[in-house]
């Protein structure tokens, strides 16, 4: 064998060696990156970052259930960097993700902060983050699921509560086309079929002032609204009620009193608890309309001296279609949507509803509105501000003219 073949020869076995080393190398480089992703506990790059600006509560949690990174949101579950994720809900839904890869979501129910009380309906979803890790995302679902439960209840309380004067007025027009033949009784159905007719037309109505307070456009007509002029509508409208039920009407208080909003949305909630106050008042007692001023508040005060109401009802009585007394409610025609038209017609004007109440004492509901300056008073104000405007431009332009007149 020649000198030039053995050279090549030995060329070919070192360039064979040179390859296979550079394999084992690389692949010893990949056994001990994938070891390393396994064993190690780092977060990846970016996803700190992505958690802190996330409105939702979310972290990662390595495999023995340490937290290793959080959003803020967290906190309020009691999910803190560096402790252990206690919840036995979420550690199960954690090892389902870790045996069978991939993510998954569950809905589940965790207190805040720890505590036992004011349990939140969640949907936590779990999602596998390298070998050793596992992503936890948990969103706050109980509010969507308070306003859909109120919803169905809104449609079914509706449904149930039409269905009893329509079915009135069906039978009461049969018995009509029975008793054709007797002027008494037909004048009798009849009258009773008006009345039913107008439970309907009025509980129609107040489902639609309910849902237009509730509907997310604004209020339609805005501007200053006399208070004085308020309670006189609503007491004037309320006059014949309380003259059947020998209730006596009274207003005090303060006069001249402006807040800003719809007058005639604010005349139809103090008129509906005029209304109440009537409803639930003995017969020679007084319903009482009071309005106060003070430090940028206007309170319009409606008082009784009826039945009163139990503390168990205080919480639900500005439901919708809830009724503390049943039974009165259904002798009167009460539809148990005033005090939800009262709540909401308040919140539209940015203020609150409160109340007072002992069984057997009376009730007293508060209307707290913000108040405004007389229109008399923005006007003049306005002007004043006008003139000052008009003077410093006069005296501005005039500065001008004498300076350059000196130049």
């Amino acid at each position: 064998m020649t000198l030039p073949q053995l050279a090549l020869i030995a060329l070919a076995v070192g360039v064979v060696i040179g390859v296979g080393a550079s394999l084992v190398v690389a692949w010893a480089y990949r056994a001990r990156a994938r070891v390393e992703q396994e064993t190690s506990l780092a977060v990846p790059d970016g996803v700190r970052a992505v958690l802190e600006s996330m409105d939702d509560a979310a972290c990662v949690v390595d495999s023995s259930g340490l937290v290793l990174a959080g959003s803020s949101a967290a906190k309020r579950f009691g999910i803190d960097v560096g402790s252990t994720l206690d919840n036995p809900e979420l550690r199960q839904l954690m090892r389902s993700v870790r045996s069978s890869g991939g993510s998954r979501t569950e809905s589940m129910r965790l207190t805040r902060g720890g505590l036992s009380l004011d349990p939140r309906l969640v949907s936590a979803r779990a999602s596998v983050l390298g070998a050793r890790m596992v992503l936890l995302i948990i969103r706050d679902v109980t509010e969507q699921e308070r306003l859909d439960q109120m919803r169905r209840d809104f449609v079914a309380n509706t449904s149930h509560e039409l269905k009893t004067p329509v079915g009135a007025v069906s039978l009461l027009a049969e018995a009509i086309e029975s008793a054709a033949d007797d002027p008494a009784q037909v004048r009798i159905f009849a009258a009773r079929i008006s009345a039913e007719a107008g439970r309907l037309g009025q509980l129609t109505g107040r489902i639609m002032s309910l849902s237009r307070l509730q509907a997310e456009d604004g209020l339609a007509e805005v501007g200053p609204v006399a208070i004085d002029e308020v309670i006189a509508s609503s007491i004037e409208a309320h006059v014949v009620q309380a003259d059947s039920a020998g209730v006596e009407l009274a207003r005090g208080g303060d006069r001249g009193v402006f807040v800003r909003g719809d007058a005639q949305i604010l005349i139809e909630a103090v008129g509906n608890l005029i209304a109440n106050a009537i409803v639930y008042s003995p017969r020679g007692s007084r319903v009482g309309v009071g309005v106060k001023a003070d430090d940028g508040v206007v309170e319009i005060a409606v008082t009784d001296q009826g039945i009163g109401i139990a503390e168990a009802d205080r919480e639900r009585i500005f439901e919708r279609f809830y009724r503390a007394d049943e039974a009165r409610s259904r002798r009167t025609g009460g539809t148990g949507l005033g005090l939800a038209i009262v709540k909401h017609a308040t919140q539209r004007h940015g203020g609150e509803v409160r109340l007072w109440s002992r069984p057997g004492r009376g009730s007293t509901f508060t209307i707290r509105l913000p108040q405004i300056d007389a229109p008399a008073r923005i006007d003049a104000d306005r002007k004043n501000r006008k003139k000052r405007e008009r003077r410093a431009a006069r005296a501005a332009a005039s500065g001008r003219v004498r300076k350059g007149e000196t130049a």
